[in-house]
């Protein structure tokens, strides 16, 4: 993702790489940033110094770890800058820590920067409020290198079915079925995830009503989606008044 976002800065002719960040001891620490993301050199190197980068930067670009995205949302407070965050997996604890940064930072943060999954998020809760008596799958499937599940996408769209029904996702959601389970309860979401090759992220969400079933898909082919997503989301935010926002916010549905 890394590589995918600095491509997607340069391409754009009325941005600039400001800068790209690593992890202490990242074997291509020194390293052009352009040359590392297959373009043309872009006289950027590769650093572990995140003070030095944001201070010279309208906005930053994350998908890195929780841990990471917090420390980064506290030094983007300090700056008065945008900060974009793909991350997942954050904890109550973390969450709490990026709404205070929030106070100054301008933070767009999603489960999945993709313009259309987001789309398919709106129509998700759409359906789910239409349809409230049908049973709502999740499943999702990704590269064998992905180390957690559910995907943050599919949380993403879990969440939004159950802002259509109005119930909390925490609630009603089951992870996992193994056994002899007994019947399906009424009004749970249901997450399924798969892991192998090369997918880069595959989502469905299944409304199965008596006789008939809807499915919404949508399938990510290229990583290029995320990070153009990205940074369409740092050109909204610059300028806006501090808070959290989503990718909803962004596409204005």
């Amino acid at each position: 993702m890394g590589r995918a976002l600095i491509r997607a800065v340069v391409e754009n002719s009325d941005m600039r790489l400001a800068f790209a960040l690593e992890q202490e001891d990242h074997p291509d620490l020194g390293r052009d940033a352009g040359i590392l993301a297959g373009i043309s050199e872009a006289e950027v190197v590769l650093t572990d110094d995140p003070l030095s980068a944001l201070a010279n930067s309208d906005a930053v670009l994350d998908f890195t770890v929780p841990a990471a995205s917090v420390a980064l949302s506290e030094l983007s407070a300090q700056a008065r800058i945008v900060h974009v965050i793909g991350t997942t997996g954050f904890s109550g604890a973390e969450l709490t820590r990026l709404k205070a940064a929030a106070r100054h930072a301008v933070i767009v943060k999603s489960g999945n920067m993709s313009l259309g999954v987001n789309l398919l998020g709106a129509l998700v809760r759409e359906a789910a409020r239409a349809l409230p008596n049908y049973d709502i799958e999740i499943v999702e499937m990704h590269h064998r290198m992905k180390v957690d599940a559910p995907s943050g996408t599919a949380l993403l769209l879990g969440e939004a079915a159950a802002e259509g029904r109005n119930i909390s996702l925490h609630d009603h959601e089951v992870r996992a079925r193994d056994g002899i389970t007994g019947a399906r309860n009424d009004g749970v979401i249901g997450f399924a995830s798969l892991r192998g090759g090369t997918v880069v992220g595959d989502h469905t969400v299944i409304l199965a009503g008596p006789q008939e079933r809807i499915e919404l898909t949508h399938r990510a082919e290229d990583r290029m989606i995320f990070a153009r997503g990205a940074v369409a989301a740092a050109r909204w935010g610059h300028g806006r008044t501090p808070g959290i926002y989503s990718m909803e916010d962004v596409l204005g549905i």
